[in-house]
Order: C-alpha cells, then sequence, then structure tokens
C-alpha cells in the first residue's frame, strides 16, 4: 500500500513541476527565443562579408573570424531551434520532453568549433612558412565592421537569462568573435603601418586558441548534465544528510541519486529507510517538500522502506556493485 501511495505522489510532483516551470520559464524562454534568432541573423550575415572581405584582402585574421562567425551562425540557429522544441509537451515516448536538445546542441556545438580552430592554426603554419601579401585598409574595414555587429549581437544576448546553458553558449559564441573581430583590427593595424604581414597568421592562431579554449568549457558543462552529474550547486550526501537529519522518523537515506534535465530543473530519486510505525505517506511529502522548499528540486521519486531495503536479497551482487560505485552511505 505504501508503494501506490508513492507512487500518486510521484505523479502529482511531476504535473506540479511541469506546470511551474512553465510558467516561470516560458517569460523568459521566449524572449530569449527571439534573442538568440535576432544574433543568429545579425551573425550569419555578417559572416558571409567577412569571408569575401578575408578572400579579397588576403587575410587569414579575417577568415579566422569568418570562420568563428559560421560555427556561430550555426550555434545560434541551433540554440533557437533548440528554444523551439523545448516549448513542446512530453510525449509517451519522449517522457522527459525535449528539454535536453538544448544540451545536445551545446555538446555538438562545442565539437564543430574544435574542428575549425584546428584548421586556422593548420592554415597559419602555412601562411607563416610563405608569407601572403595581405590588404591592410579594406582588411580593417571589414574588421571594424564585424566588431560593431558582433558588439550589437552581444548586447541583444546579454539581456537574456544567463543561467541557460543554451544562452551562456550563445554569449560565450558572440564573445569570442568579438576577440575574433578586435585581433583583426589590431592585425590590420600593424600591417597599415608597418607592412608586417606574419602578424594575420600569428593574431589568427590567437583566435583559435580563443575559440578552443570556449568549446572545451562548452562541452564540459553539456557533457556534465549528459552524464547525469550531480548539479554543481548541490552535493548529493550532504542533501542525503539533511534529509536524515530534518525529516521524523527516517532513519537513513541510500540509493540517492540528484541530476539535471537541462542545466535548469532538477530532479532525484532515493530509498528511504523509515522507523517502523511511521506513516510512509506523512513521511515521503515531508520529504519532497524537503527537498522543493531547501535543495531547489522540484521533482522527486521516493521510496518508503521498513526493515531490509528492497533491492538486497534476489539482486544482491549488483547492490554491492552499486555501493562500491556510488558509495553506500550511512
Amino acid at each position: 500500500m505504501a508503494h501506490t501511495h508513492d507512487h500518486g505522489g510521484h505523479d502529482h510532483a511531476g504535473h506540479d513541476h511541469s506546470g511551474h516551470d512553465h510558467g516561470a520559464g516560458h517569460v523568459h524562454g521566449s524572449t530569449d527565443k527571439k534573442r538568440v534568432l535576432i544574433a543568429a541573423c545579425l551573425t550569419a550575415g555578417f559572416m558571409v562579408a567577412e569571408a569575401l572581405g578575408g578572400l579579397f584582402t588576403g587575410s587569414l585574421a579575417l577568415l579566422a573570424d569568418a570562420g568563428h562567425m559560421l560555427a556561430d551562425a550555426i550555434a545560434l540557429g541551433l540554440a533557437w531551434y533548440a528554444f523551439h522544441l523545448a516549448g513542446r509537451p512530453a510525449t509517451g515516448q519522449l517522457t522527459y520532453g525535449f528539454g535536453r536538445v538544448k544540451t545536445l546542441v551545446a555538446y555538438t556545438n562545442g565539437i564543430a568549433i574544435f574542428v575549425i580552430a584546428l584548421w586556422i592554426v593548420y592554415e597559419a603554419w602555412d601562411r607563416l612558412l610563405t608569407p601572403a601579401p595581405v590588404l591592410g585598409g579594406p582588411m580593417l574595414v571589414v574588421a571594424v565592421l564585424g566588431l560593431l555587429v558582433n558588439i550589437g549581437s552581444f548586447l541583444v544576448l546579454h539581456g537574456g537569462d544567463r543561467e541557460s546553458l543554451n544562452m551562456r553558449g550563445a554569449i560565450l559564441h558572440v564573445l569570442g568573435d568579438l576577440l575574433g573581430s578586435a585581433a583583426a583590427i589590431v592585425a590590420a593595424i600593424v600591417i597599415l603601418a608597418t607592412g608586417w604581414t606574419p602578424i594575420d597568421p600569428i593574431l589568427s592562431v590567437l583566435v583559435s586558441l580563443l575559440i578552443l579554449s570556449t568549446a572545451w568549457s562548452l562541452m564540459r558543462a553539456a557533457a556534465h548534465v549528459l552524464l547525469e552529474g550531480v548539479p554543481p550547486n548541490l552535493d548529493r550526501d550532504l542533501v542525503a544528510r539533511d534529509i536524515e537529519g530534518a525529516v521524523k522518523g527516517v532513519r537513513e537515506v541510500h540509493h540517492m541519486h540528484i541530476w539535471s534535465l537541462d542545466g535548469v530543473s532538477t530532479m532525484a530519486t532515493l530509498h528511504a529507510c523509515l522507523d517502523e510505525g511511521v506513516d510512509a505517506r506523512q513521511a515521503v511529502s515531508a520529504i519532497k517538500k524537503r527537498l522543493a522548499s531547501t535543495h531547489g528540486i522540484s521533482h522527486a521519486t521516493v521510496e518508503p522502506e521498513f526493515g531490509q531495503c528492497t533491492d538486497d536479497g534476489d539482486d544482491h551482487e549488483h547492490e554491492h556493485d552499486a555501493n562500491a560505485h556510488h558509495g553506500h552511505y550511512h
């Protein structure tokens, strides 16, 4: 009987969570979606101009920045599509909905930028061995225009939700572009002043290193979500200790998992060993309330137990492995 009560509670939490999430996240989501689309159009439009400018002036720094802007235009387009999908309700097949599409996009995006950055480094090495002439004047004009476009995109995105992985990815891209355009401006000024063309490939390598670090940090954050990692602001063991101390009748909490669906909403599952005679329904309800109010975990599934853990016995081997892996706490 205790289990069916728990199941009812779980369903209820699920509905509550999605309702609340939609209300709070929806307002931000729609403006973020518009912001990302504007930035994508600005970036894509100027990327073409910059690539043509790079070919015309013979500047690798401009081409590097255009390559970065291409990755960004794709990234911003995908980020917009991710926001578009995330609004869709969950289905029978995708019971968690489409929230994680954004994380997948962030991860894929990181890989794409890695490839572009490596290509720039390769090309720059080639240029250093055989320097090519570069037209400093037109290069400066294109680079300054690029900087202005990137500042515009940055201001548009900066007004959005800075907690969202998707928005963070989009802002990181535009920041990288800003620095890329700044490097191209410096290269153009040096070439105009001294005629020293190797500055162009040297600065393009600096831009690509910057792109690599951006891609790496974005991929790490996305991979943590995809690997069901505990959100950085929570400590699984401390949360378990807190429940044991704060909720009356809870003897021990184990098999606890905390993970984030999309970098924003957090979920948890756990087994709660209860003292004999405690009302399972009340205890489960108290645990869920504590998780929501104190730790911001709005969707939890709690399995109440009396005496021996329900996973012990039949599945003893597996149980032992899981404890070794996760660290069983008492």
